[in-house]
């Protein structure tokens, strides 16, 4: 795993609950057993299971979510997941979570994105540049501004560029998805950079938050949709006319789909152990990342949920290198292309180039 580590990697389509270290899990989710809230002898074997099976990933995802709706938590679980990403050369992160209302506990839509911040600012094992670009060229005495930067003030410190997707729920109404479209919008100076509509694919109608997505992409935030989890031909097809700026997963795709996503050039976020945990793909070796990368269609690898899946992004280059016999070479460069897909400014996709220019030099690709 070393040099799959080393290298560095930008993760595009990751959960922030999802990404929750099996340890927290454990902690926070007998802090609610002692409580009486939960049943703690019902979910501790599945936390402390690797491979889970895809009724124990969704009972997991039952209990994340209880446990994801105090400000505490929400800190420490962000703060958490950027250092683990962090921590295996993930240069650049975006995030994305449904902002979650808690009336009981004080929580609105925007104390939850704000604790999130708070998670950032609090990691202190890396340097977490969150806000937009421009602002932060204003600190001009920070000496890891860049790259360039790092070299010249003799700091190799680590930086991790985070920027933050607001997920529409698919169980939301139409308002509700209204809702976190503004949000992201007042938000836009902390680093929230886009939308994105996930949740239950078995749920809802796409006509429901057709509306809020128009607006969120006029108002000139990025959007990117989970499309093709389930068999929906349709919402398919009609996802696809709307042209987002990304799309994740791509499973169920006919061939008609297939066309449609290819001369779009549509970017596909791709997560090739979530796809096989979730049983949306016979193998990993059947898995259309080996298509859509041989017809030279802009791809990039990600983990969904590392924590609920027991991945990582390395585990996941690992692993298409393997499946799909690909060397160090172009795996590297399969990393560097995804640095052209990503909802940030050109002064930040600057930055990351220089880095992977540096780290080829390095690794003497």
């Amino acid at each position: 795993m070393e040099w799959w580590v080393s290298i560095p990697k930008v993760e595009l389509h990751a959960h922030l609950n999802g990404s929750i270290r099996d340890s927290t899990l454990l902690e926070l989710a007998k802090a609610l057993g002692d409580k009486g809230l939960i049943d703690f002898s019902q979910v501790e074997h599945v936390i402390l299971k690797n491979d889970r099976s895809l009724t124990e990933v969704f009972k997991l995802f039952d209990v994340i979510h209880i446990l994801t709706t105090d400000h505490t938590s929400v800190k420490r679980i962000a703060k958490e997941v950027v250092e683990d990403f962090a921590s295996e050369n993930v240069v650049y992160l975006e995030l994305r979570t449904t902002p979650k209302k808690n009336d009981s506990l004080g929580m609105s839509k925007r104390s939850y994105i704000e604790a999130v911040l708070e998670g950032l600012r609090a990691v202190s094992s890396v340097d977490v540049a969150f806000t937009p670009y421009s602002e932060e060229l204003t600190s001009l005495s920070n000496p890891v501004l860049s790259v360039t930067n790092d070299i010249c003030n003799g700091s190799m410190r680590k930086k991790i560029f985070v920027r933050l997707l607001l997920s529409i729920d698919r169980r939301e109404t139409a308002e509700a998805a209204m809702e976190t479209v503004m949000l992201a919008l007042e938000m836009r100076s902390f680093g929230v950079v886009g939308i994105d509509l996930s949740g239950n694919p078995a749920v809802g109608e796409w006509i429901t938050y057709l509306q809020a997505l128009r607006f969120a992409r006029e108002q000139g935030l990025y959007v990117t949709l989970h499309c093709g989890e389930v068999p929906n031909s349709k919402e398919i097809h009609d996802m696809l006319d709307f042209l987002p700026h990304r799309i994740g997963h791509a499973c169920f795709f006919d061939e008609e789909h297939w066309i449609k996503l290819k001369s779009s050039n549509i970017p596909v976020e791709l997560c090739l152990t979530s796809n096989f945990r979730t049983l949306s793909v016979p193998s990993i070796d059947a898995h259309h990342f080996g298509d859509l990368y041989q017809a030279k269609h802009p791809v990039v690898l990600c983990t969904d949920d590392s924590g609920v899946f027991s991945t990582s992004l390395s585990n996941e280059y690992k692993i298409a290198a393997a499946s799909f016999g690909l060397g160090r070479k172009e795996m590297f460069e399969l990393a560097k292309n995804a640095v052209e897909f990503i909802f940030a400014d050109i002064l930040v996709k600057e930055d990351l180039r220089r880095n992977f220019n540096l780290a080829a030099k390095n690794l003497e690709l």
